[in-house]
């Protein structure tokens, strides 16, 4: 585990994990430039997070270098900052979105307000995405 949810930050980066619905993930581009991107996220409770992605920038981008971070938004005075580093993998074996009791529990009323159905949102966000935490850093 990247942090001990004994201490005060640890039980924080926790809460923050198991109950926001959106982390800004950021990979690099193959030129070098951070691509940081809202994204909705499981965390499997020990040092793995689960992103559905579309094809695209951000799969070419792990592809080339699959360092990337997660961060919570602060509380708009400089606190509650969360940066989680990792490395990230495309998860080929991984079920669909759509077949993710869990995910689909966490993300059914905003999956509803995109107005998609689970199976939509599923072949929108096809791309199973497995991030490897390795350092939790913040304030």
């Amino acid at each position: 585990m990247v942090f001990d949810e004994g201490t005060e930050f640890g039980a924080r980066v926790a809460r923050r994990l198991r109950e926001e619905q959106v982390v800004w993930l950021t990979t690099v581009t193959p030129a070098g430039a951070p691509l940081p991107r809202p994204v909705g996220f499981l965390w499997d409770g020990a040092d793995v997070v689960s992103v559905y992605s579309q094809p695209g920038a951000r799969v070419r981008n792990i592809a080339a270098n699959p360092r990337v971070t997660l961060n919570f938004d602060g509380d708009g005075r400089g606190g509650d900052v969360v940066v989680l580093s990792g490395a990230a993998h495309v998860d080929t074996s991984a079920p669909a979105a759509d077949a993710l009791p869990a995910w689909l529990e966490k993300y059914a009323a905003r999956i509803a307000g995109f107005g998609l159905t689970p199976a939509a949102y599923a072949a929108r966000f096809s791309v199973p995405i497995r991030i490897r935490l390795t350092r939790a850093d913040g304030r």
